[in-house]
């Protein structure tokens, strides 16, 4: 997802590197001589590419929960382990359609199908933790192309299709020569058909229209508090308080974000006066601020409902204001998973326990853009996202991400969500703007490009001009807030279900 090495390419992705090590990974499950085989070897590479992709959440863990150091590690393991079960369950798939001689093409989509049905679990199950999708790696390489198509998952299931054509057609003699064959016949041709022509008529590479580019922007300043994780709600809450309050009283943008929490009480619990000043400073003019807190109200039953929530303050009667709560919380940090509260416990983790808001709630109008926030962990999920997209006359025309993520330190885990949030502007054709405490606060453009970014780790804001974008939803975005995923996982099933009747077929005659 990132290159997490200093030097020219820390931060970048690289596409090329993630189908080469697929493609190891293929040749290794070509070469299994067992369905037994075949799962422990997906198993492994699953367990050592998700220790390797998510190892800084033993920083969150260990620096600022308290957890004991061997426990923590143990703990990144084992996640990386059980997730790794699908992967491995997955291979156990494969070998078993493919272990009989099948045609490079028919390997190349069953491997593509079962590992696309992996990461579709791994991304949904129990809530879901798609941190790492394989798909994430080509936001910058020619597949990129084809993510307003089929999204993040739909590029993890084209390179799995061509790491395993690659792998396939090596024999001991070196590459094999295409043959007719290897094609599958006419149902291969066509998809390959349909590849070439979904990649040349991508939304990508479509300049925008005229009329869209002719939009008056809308100048924004995104606000990086750098407040120190360890003291973020103890020792840190005044300088926080005073840090954002003078930036949000002074500046003169049309729109200023803060991070997540960036105000890190309830506004009940704090100082006498301090609210009432930022509603009194944004009641007139011509200025909005989109400002992080957590919020506390009574649902119907009178029960009190905690919130991630981000409030808009702009100008209006009755100081009027908006307010996004999040919907996708974070295990562990903010709700609390079924029989693991032990563990929970075992941290010190503040506001551990949330309420979900809706998973569509209305963009905030201003400045004839309709701006759609979203709090740190939910822009991983862009078919939730795309919910926003079902009626095209009201779908967001920017996108806001408002983040803390000091929790996992000056690690590759801030480059790692800024290529979250530029694949969520391919899949989606919209800008996106980041607020984050520590990194990577910047701006998105709708290709995926950033256009603007604040170093990691110091204290700054970011002004700079943002073109919304009121054109026609993406294709991904049509068909996702209509159907969700299943379009995949059906495709997915019904490629296996065809190679398991073929193989049935080959069985019978014989």
């Amino acid at each position: 997802m990132a290159w997490p090495f200093a030097g020219d390419w820390q931060g970048k992705t690289s596409g090329c590197l993630q189908l080469i090590s697929l493609t190891g990974f293929a040749l290794s499950l070509v070469r299994c001589t067992s369905a037994k085989q075949a799962f422990w070897a997906g198993w492994w590479f699953a367990t050592a590419w998700l220790v390797a992709s998510t190892w800084w959440l033993y920083i969150s863990m260990h620096n600022y929960g308290g957890l004991p150091a061997l426990l923590a590690a143990l703990a990144v393991f084992l996640l990386a382990a059980g997730l790794s079960l699908i992967y491995a369950t997955a291979s156990w798939i494969y070998h078993r359609l493919c272990a009989q001689n099948a045609c490079v093409m028919q390997r190349a989509l069953a491997f593509s199908a079962v590992w696309l049905l992996a990461e579709l679990v791994r991304g949904t199950l129990w809530t879901g933790f798609p941190w790492a999708a394989a798909g994430y790696a080509h936001v910058d390489s020619m597949l990129r192309e084809w993510a307003p198509w089929v999204g993040v998952y739909g590029l993890s299931a084209i390179s799995a299709g061509l790491a395993m054509w690659g792998a396939a057609c090596w024999t001991k003699k070196g590459v094999t020569p295409l043959r007719w064959r290897d094609l599958g016949g006419w149902p291969g041709l066509l998809v390959v058909g349909v590849m070439g022509v979904t990649w040349g008529t991508s939304p990508l590479q479509q300049p925008p229209p005229q009329a869209l580019r002719a939009k008056p922007a809308l100048t924004v300043t995104l606000l990086q508090g750098n407040v120190p994780q360890d003291l973020k709600f103890g020792a840190g809450v005044s300088m926080a308080l005073h840090d954002y309050q003078e930036a949000l009283l002074h500046n003169r943008a049309d729109l200023i974000v803060t991070p997540e929490t960036a105000v890190p009480l309830l506004p009940e619990l704090l100082p006498d006066g301090y609210w009432a000043i930022l509603q009194q400073r944004y009641a007139q003019g011509q200025q909005a601020a989109l400002v992080g807190l957590p919020m506390r109200t009574r649902d119907g039953e009178g029960r009190l409902r905690y919130t991630n929530s981000a409030l808009a303050l702009f100008p209006g009667q009755d100081n009027a204001m908006y307010r996004y709560d999040k919907h996708h919380l974070v295990p562990f940090g903010e709700f609390v998973p079924p029989m693991f509260r032990w563990f929970v416990d075992l941290m010190h983790i503040p506001l551990g326990d949330f309420s979900r808001g809706a998973v569509s709630q209305p963009p905030l109008l201003w400045h004839g853009e309709r701006i759609a926030p979203n709090v740190c962990y939910e822009d991983l999920f862009g078919e939730e996202l795309a919910q926003s997209f079902a009626n095209p006359a009201t779908s967001p025309t920017v996108m806001v991400n408002l983040s803390n993520i000091a929790w996992f330190g000056d690690t590759v885990a801030i480059d790692q969500h800024l290529n979250i949030s530029r694949m969520r502007t391919l899949e989606l054709g919209r800008p996106m703007l980041r607020a984050t405490n520590t990194g990577a606060t910047a701006i998105i453009n709708a290709q995926g490009v950033v256009t603007h970014r604040l170093p990691s780790g110091v204290q700054g804001a970011l002004t700079a001009q943002v073109q919304g974008v009121d054109g026609p939803p993406t294709p991904y975005a049509r068909w996702v807030s209509t159907w969700g995923l299943w379009p995949l996982a059906v495709w997915a099933a019904l490629v296996l279900c065809a190679l398991a009747w073929r193989l049935h077929c080959s069985s019978s005659r014989k």
